[in-house]
């Protein structure tokens, strides 16, 4: 979809999916193929190693650099993929948080490994319940960051959320695929079994070594590693990353509906997609 519309508008790519900017991690992510890449010029996929530090701040800083030369060329881009975080750092701009020595990330990374996401969940509870009632508590990622922020700075993280959209160069119009909840599982279901076969397993157990790393708590890494350290047959491996992207796909809907600037289409509506841009482009 991205692609055909892309081309309608003379417009490149931004990936705004977190884990398709690492090289490593091909099949996992679903990259768009060879082929498609070709088509339009893409950018932020393939553009890091898993072992580089990357943050939200940092693209933030280089997806506005690269606007700022592609609407030299053209006057549409398209931001494409689905973290959340990532769309709403480039278009509204991010909280001002404090620093955060390694040290606390590296002991709170400790605390999940050992105690587990109960373990985050209690503290964070306790050092900001207003967070703690909004945050998905299912996110370990999400849940280091809020605490890292309390531990650093003795203050709740919800404290540094003031929500300021911050003014842009560019003025974001949001399009949201949508599929009926029965026919998105079923192609959730499908993909997973089409990377199974294009070789998930051999390239999740070449990063097995690194799983430790940010990059790779990831749904579709993270089940296969259990395999590996025989906490789970290769069959519940497969059907937990399976039941792990619904629940993601559930939650990305949740989030994305809640903001009502995005205006809902069917994948199969090109043309409607198109006309909707046209006619909101300023």
């Amino acid at each position: 979809m991205a692609i055909e519309v892309a081309k309608h508008f003379g417009a490149e790519i931004l990936s705004a999916d977190s884990r398709q900017f690492y090289r490593e991690m091909s099949i996992g992510t679903a990259k768009p193929t060879t082929d498609e890449l070709a088509q339009v010029p893409h950018h932020f996929i393939n553009s890091l190693s898993i072992t580089d530090e990357y943050t939200v701040g940092d693209y933030e800083t280089q997806a506005l650099q690269l606007l700022a030369e592609l609407f030299q060329k053209s006057n549409t881009a398209l931001l494409v993929g689905g973290s959340g975080l990532f769309i709403r750092a480039l278009c509204d701009g991010l909280d001002d948080f404090p620093s955060v020595p390694v040290e606390i990330v590296t002991s709170l990374e400790e605390k999940l490994k050992i105690q587990g996401v109960e373990a985050l969940q209690a503290e964070l509870k306790e050092q900001d319940p207003d967070y703690y009632n909004q945050v998905d508590l299912q996110n370990p990622h999400r849940l280091i960051r809020a605490l890292s922020v309390c531990r650093a700075s003795g203050k709740a993280f919800s404290s540094f959320r003031k929500n300021e959209k911050k003014q842009r160069f560019f003025e974001p119009i949001y399009v949201l695929l949508e599929l009926e909840r029965p026919v998105l599982y079923n192609r959730i279901n499908q993909r997973v079994d089409l990377m199974i076969a294009a070789g998930l397993e051999e390239e999740a157990r070449a990063l097995f070594p690194f799983r430790h790393l940010n990059a790779l708590q990831t749904v579709g890494y993270q089940e296969l590693f259990e395999y590996f350290e025989g906490k789970t047959s290769f069959e519940e491996a497969v059907e937990n990353i399976k039941m792990n992207s619904r629940r993601y796909a559930k939650r990305q809907s949740t989030w994305f509906r809640k903001d009502e600037n995005w205006k809902a289409f069917h994948p199969t509506e090109p043309k409607a997609i198109i006309d909707f841009i046209q006619q909101n482009l300023v």
